[in-house]
Protein backbone atom coordinates (compact mmCIF):
# COMPACT_ATOMS: atom_id res chain seq x y z
CA UNK A 1 0.00 0.00 0.00
CA UNK A 2 1.47 3.56 -1.06
CA UNK A 3 2.62 5.28 2.36
CA UNK A 4 3.03 8.82 2.85
CA UNK A 5 6.61 8.59 0.60
CA UNK A 6 4.92 7.63 -1.96
CA UNK A 7 1.80 9.51 -1.58
CA UNK A 8 4.12 12.45 -1.51
CA UNK A 9 5.74 11.56 -4.72
CA UNK A 10 2.74 11.07 -6.93
CA UNK A 11 1.29 14.45 -5.05
CA UNK A 12 4.75 16.07 -6.46
CA UNK A 13 4.23 14.03 -10.22
CA UNK A 14 0.61 15.62 -10.41
CA UNK A 15 1.21 18.95 -10.36
CA UNK A 16 1.70 18.85 -13.68
CA UNK A 17 -2.19 18.63 -14.32
CA UNK A 18 -2.88 21.85 -11.88
CA UNK A 19 -4.76 24.76 -13.56
CA UNK A 20 -6.37 22.08 -15.54
CA UNK A 21 -9.83 20.84 -16.13
CA UNK A 22 -12.17 17.56 -16.20
CA UNK A 23 -13.68 17.45 -19.36
CA UNK A 24 -14.33 13.63 -18.89
CA UNK A 25 -14.09 10.54 -16.98
CA UNK A 26 -14.18 7.00 -17.58
CA UNK A 27 -14.05 3.88 -15.52
CA UNK A 28 -14.64 -0.06 -15.43
CA UNK A 29 -15.83 -0.43 -12.46
CA UNK A 30 -17.92 1.99 -10.67
CA UNK A 31 -18.09 0.82 -7.15
CA UNK A 32 -14.67 2.42 -7.02
CA UNK A 33 -16.45 6.37 -6.75
CA UNK A 34 -17.63 5.64 -3.26
CA UNK A 35 -19.32 9.17 -3.13
CA UNK A 36 -21.43 9.95 -4.73
CA UNK A 37 -22.49 7.19 -7.41
CA UNK A 38 -20.62 7.38 -10.76
CA UNK A 39 -23.80 9.12 -12.50
CA UNK A 40 -23.53 11.81 -10.32
CA UNK A 41 -19.44 11.57 -9.83
CA UNK A 42 -19.59 11.91 -13.76
CA UNK A 43 -22.05 14.86 -13.53
CA UNK A 44 -20.38 17.24 -10.74
CA UNK A 45 -16.92 16.25 -11.38
CA UNK A 46 -17.10 18.12 -15.25
CA UNK A 47 -15.41 21.41 -15.89
CA UNK A 48 -14.24 21.08 -12.35
CA UNK A 49 -10.67 22.89 -12.10
CA UNK A 50 -7.56 21.54 -10.31
CA UNK A 51 -6.73 24.29 -7.99
CA UNK A 52 -4.76 22.52 -5.81
CA UNK A 53 -3.50 19.29 -5.26
CA UNK A 54 -2.09 17.93 -1.86
CA UNK A 55 -1.79 14.79 0.27
CA UNK A 56 -2.94 13.80 4.04
CA UNK A 57 -2.09 11.05 5.74
CA UNK A 58 -2.17 8.76 2.67
CA UNK A 59 -5.34 10.00 0.65
CA UNK A 60 -4.85 12.28 -2.15
CA UNK A 61 -6.88 15.42 -2.69
CA UNK A 62 -7.88 17.74 -5.54
CA UNK A 63 -8.99 20.85 -4.54
CA UNK A 64 -11.16 21.88 -7.28
CA UNK A 65 -12.98 24.83 -8.58
CA UNK A 66 -16.97 26.09 -7.37
CA UNK A 67 -16.09 24.14 -3.80
CA UNK A 68 -15.59 20.64 -3.88
CA UNK A 69 -12.89 18.15 -3.79
CA UNK A 70 -11.76 15.12 -5.29
CA UNK A 71 -10.40 12.53 -2.70
CA UNK A 72 -8.42 8.83 -3.76
CA UNK A 73 -6.90 7.04 -1.35
CA UNK A 74 -4.76 4.21 -4.15
CA UNK A 75 -5.64 1.59 -0.97
CA UNK A 76 -3.28 -1.52 -1.48
CA UNK A 77 -2.49 -1.84 -5.34
CA UNK A 78 -3.35 1.63 -6.65
CA UNK A 79 -1.23 4.20 -8.69
CA UNK A 80 -2.04 7.23 -10.49
CA UNK A 81 -0.75 7.56 -14.33
CA UNK A 82 -0.48 10.76 -16.04
CA UNK A 83 -0.65 10.20 -20.15
CA UNK A 84 -1.89 10.84 -23.67
CA UNK A 85 -2.57 7.24 -24.58
CA UNK A 86 -4.53 5.32 -27.78
CA UNK A 87 -7.98 4.36 -26.69
CA UNK A 88 -10.24 1.51 -28.09
CA UNK A 89 -12.67 2.96 -29.65
CA UNK A 90 -15.58 1.09 -28.98
CA UNK A 91 -14.57 1.37 -24.98
CA UNK A 92 -12.38 4.25 -24.49
CA UNK A 93 -10.38 1.80 -22.57
CA UNK A 94 -6.25 2.68 -23.17
CA UNK A 95 -4.19 -0.19 -25.39
CA UNK A 96 -1.30 -0.99 -23.39
CA UNK A 97 1.87 0.85 -24.65
CA UNK A 98 4.48 2.76 -23.34
CA UNK A 99 4.29 2.93 -19.61
CA UNK A 100 1.54 0.61 -19.71
CA UNK A 101 3.12 -2.19 -21.61
CA UNK A 102 4.56 -2.93 -17.99
CA UNK A 103 1.83 -5.43 -16.79
CA UNK A 104 1.51 -3.29 -13.41
CA UNK A 105 0.56 -0.06 -15.40
CA UNK A 106 -1.97 -1.50 -17.43
CA UNK A 107 -4.87 -2.24 -15.01
CA UNK A 108 -6.81 1.34 -15.94
CA UNK A 109 -10.09 1.16 -13.92
CA UNK A 110 -10.49 5.10 -13.65
CA UNK A 111 -9.53 7.86 -16.11
CA UNK A 112 -9.88 11.13 -16.68
CA UNK A 113 -9.54 13.47 -19.50
CA UNK A 114 -8.32 17.11 -19.26
CA UNK A 115 -8.95 19.95 -21.08
CA UNK A 116 -5.47 20.01 -22.79
CA UNK A 117 -5.65 16.27 -24.02
CA UNK A 118 -3.59 14.67 -20.81
CA UNK A 119 -5.26 11.75 -19.27
CA UNK A 120 -5.05 11.16 -15.16
CA UNK A 121 -5.42 7.55 -14.90
CA UNK A 122 -5.50 5.57 -11.68
CA UNK A 123 -4.23 2.17 -11.99
CA UNK A 124 -5.20 -0.25 -9.63
CA UNK A 125 -5.13 -4.38 -10.14
CA UNK A 126 -7.52 -5.31 -7.11
CA UNK A 127 -9.71 -2.24 -7.38
CA UNK A 128 -9.44 -1.74 -3.72
CA UNK A 129 -8.88 2.04 -4.54
CA UNK A 130 -11.47 4.67 -3.72
CA UNK A 131 -12.53 8.14 -5.12
CA UNK A 132 -15.20 10.65 -3.43
CA UNK A 133 -15.81 13.98 -4.31
CA UNK A 134 -16.79 15.90 -1.64
CA UNK A 135 -17.89 19.57 -0.44
CA UNK A 136 -14.37 20.97 0.49
CA UNK A 137 -15.36 22.58 3.94
CA UNK A 138 -17.00 18.81 4.89
CA UNK A 139 -13.80 16.98 3.92
CA UNK A 140 -11.59 19.27 5.78
CA UNK A 141 -13.56 18.62 8.40
CA UNK A 142 -13.35 14.89 7.55
CA UNK A 143 -9.45 14.53 7.93
CA UNK A 144 -9.47 16.39 11.22
CA UNK A 145 -10.14 12.94 12.53
CA UNK A 146 -6.43 11.36 11.27
CA UNK A 147 -3.53 12.08 13.49
CA UNK A 148 -0.53 14.74 13.02
CA UNK A 149 1.52 14.44 9.74
CA UNK A 150 5.10 13.44 11.06
CA UNK A 151 7.27 15.43 8.52
CA UNK A 152 5.35 19.03 10.03
CA UNK A 153 7.24 20.97 12.45
CA UNK A 154 4.78 20.64 14.94
CA UNK A 155 5.29 16.66 15.34
CA UNK A 156 7.71 17.52 18.13
CA UNK A 157 9.03 14.84 20.54
CA UNK A 158 6.94 15.70 22.97
CA UNK A 159 4.48 15.36 20.73
CA UNK A 160 5.67 12.11 19.52
CA UNK A 161 6.10 11.05 22.96
CA UNK A 162 2.54 12.21 24.07
CA UNK A 163 1.02 9.99 21.41
CA UNK A 164 2.85 6.57 22.46
CA UNK A 165 2.89 7.12 26.26
CA UNK A 166 0.36 4.75 28.21
CA UNK A 167 -0.63 3.12 25.04
CA UNK A 168 -0.50 -1.01 25.85
CA UNK A 169 -0.51 -1.46 22.45
CA UNK A 170 2.42 -2.53 19.89
CA UNK A 171 4.92 0.42 19.14
CA UNK A 172 4.62 -1.26 15.42
CA UNK A 173 0.82 -0.68 15.60
CA UNK A 174 0.98 3.17 17.61
CA UNK A 175 3.13 4.12 14.10
CA UNK A 176 0.70 2.72 11.64
CA UNK A 177 -2.46 4.19 13.81
CA UNK A 178 -4.11 6.95 11.09
CA UNK A 179 -5.60 7.94 13.69
CA UNK A 180 -2.64 8.64 16.13
CA UNK A 181 0.24 9.49 12.83
CA UNK A 182 -0.79 10.14 9.25
CA UNK A 183 1.20 8.21 6.82
CA UNK A 184 3.24 5.56 8.30
CA UNK A 185 2.25 1.69 7.07
CA UNK A 186 4.11 -1.66 7.47
CA UNK A 187 6.71 -0.72 5.42
CA UNK A 188 8.13 2.28 7.32
CA UNK A 189 7.03 1.41 10.92
CA UNK A 190 9.13 -1.72 10.25
CA UNK A 191 12.20 0.28 8.85
CA UNK A 192 12.10 2.70 11.69
CA UNK A 193 12.10 0.28 14.47
CA UNK A 194 14.87 -1.61 12.73
CA UNK A 195 17.25 1.45 12.79
CA UNK A 196 16.00 2.32 16.11
CA UNK A 197 16.69 -1.16 17.33
CA UNK A 198 13.28 -1.39 19.26
CA UNK A 199 11.33 -4.93 19.01
CA UNK A 200 7.97 -3.76 16.73
CA UNK A 201 6.13 -6.28 19.70
CA UNK A 202 7.04 -4.12 22.54
CA UNK A 203 4.41 -2.27 24.24
CA UNK A 204 4.07 1.78 23.44
CA UNK A 205 3.95 2.14 27.58
CA UNK A 206 6.82 0.23 28.53
CA UNK A 207 9.14 1.99 26.40
CA UNK A 208 12.23 4.19 28.25
CA UNK A 209 12.02 7.90 27.56
CA UNK A 210 15.57 6.50 25.50
CA UNK A 211 13.88 4.36 23.70
CA UNK A 212 11.38 6.85 22.46
CA UNK A 213 13.85 9.18 21.81
CA UNK A 214 15.36 6.62 19.27
CA UNK A 215 12.65 5.61 17.78
CA UNK A 216 11.89 9.94 17.01
CA UNK A 217 14.99 10.14 15.77
CA UNK A 218 14.35 8.28 12.65
CA UNK A 219 10.88 9.13 11.84
CA UNK A 220 11.92 11.78 9.61
CA UNK A 221 14.99 11.08 8.28
CA UNK A 222 13.51 7.42 6.35
CA UNK A 223 10.49 9.44 5.70
CA UNK A 224 12.70 12.06 3.91
CA UNK A 225 15.00 9.94 2.21
CA UNK A 226 12.56 7.71 0.84
CA UNK A 227 10.67 10.70 -0.55
CA UNK A 228 13.89 11.57 -1.90
CA UNK A 229 14.17 8.56 -3.94
CA UNK A 230 10.59 8.22 -4.88
CA UNK A 231 9.32 5.86 -2.46
CA UNK A 232 9.41 2.08 -2.16
CA UNK A 233 8.32 -0.40 -5.01
CA UNK A 234 8.25 -3.84 -3.55
CA UNK A 235 5.26 -4.58 -5.69
CA UNK A 236 2.57 -2.20 -7.25
CA UNK A 237 3.51 1.13 -6.69
CA UNK A 238 4.66 3.49 -9.76
CA UNK A 239 5.17 6.80 -9.62
CA UNK A 240 2.76 9.06 -12.21
CA UNK A 241 5.62 8.13 -15.32
CA UNK A 242 4.98 4.42 -14.23
CA UNK A 243 8.70 4.20 -12.53
CA UNK A 244 10.17 2.37 -9.80
CA UNK A 245 10.79 4.18 -6.77
CA UNK A 246 14.42 3.16 -5.33
CA UNK A 247 14.12 3.26 -1.10
CA UNK A 248 13.66 -0.53 -2.26
CA UNK A 249 17.40 -0.40 -2.31
CA UNK A 250 17.75 0.34 1.13
CA UNK A 251 14.88 -1.79 2.70
CA UNK A 252 16.53 -3.77 5.93
CA UNK A 253 14.28 -5.49 7.04
CA UNK A 254 11.04 -4.59 5.54
CA UNK A 255 9.77 -8.56 3.35
CA UNK A 256 13.85 -10.16 3.90
CA UNK A 257 12.92 -13.01 6.03
CA UNK A 258 15.75 -15.31 6.62
CA UNK A 259 18.05 -13.24 4.86
CA UNK A 260 20.96 -12.07 7.13
CA UNK A 261 20.64 -8.74 8.68
CA UNK A 262 23.01 -6.14 7.43
CA UNK A 263 23.86 -5.42 10.97
CA UNK A 264 24.75 -8.24 12.93
CA UNK A 265 23.94 -11.10 10.40
CA UNK A 266 21.19 -12.80 12.28
CA UNK A 267 18.57 -14.17 9.95
CA UNK A 268 15.62 -11.52 9.97
CA UNK A 269 11.98 -12.96 10.98
CA UNK A 270 8.51 -12.20 10.40
CA UNK A 271 5.97 -12.72 12.66
CA UNK A 272 2.21 -11.97 12.41
CA UNK A 273 1.04 -8.58 14.10
CA UNK A 274 -3.21 -8.80 13.25
CA UNK A 275 -3.98 -8.60 9.72
CA UNK A 276 -0.41 -7.21 8.77
CA UNK A 277 3.26 -8.54 9.16
CA UNK A 278 6.23 -7.01 11.56
CA UNK A 279 9.77 -7.80 9.71
CA UNK A 280 12.55 -7.41 12.36
CA UNK A 281 15.73 -8.61 13.58
CA UNK A 282 16.03 -11.33 16.79
CA UNK A 283 19.32 -9.73 18.02
CA UNK A 284 19.45 -6.14 17.10
CA UNK A 285 15.83 -5.60 18.14
CA UNK A 286 15.72 -7.90 21.21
Amino acid sequence: MPELPEVETTVKGLQKVLNRIFVYVWTDSPKLIKKPGFNQFEKEIKNKKIKRIWRRGENIIFELSDGYSLLVHQKLTGHFLIGNWELKTESWEPLKTGALGERVNHYIHLMFRLDNGLMLALSDLRKFAKAELWKTESLVEELSSLGPEPLEKEFTFNKFKEIVKNRKIKIKQILMDQKLIAGIGNIYSDEILWRAKIHPFESGAELSEKELRDIYKYIKPVLNQAIKLKGTSVSDYRDIKGEEGQFKKLIKVYQKENEKCSRCGTKIKRKKMGGRSAHFCPTCQK
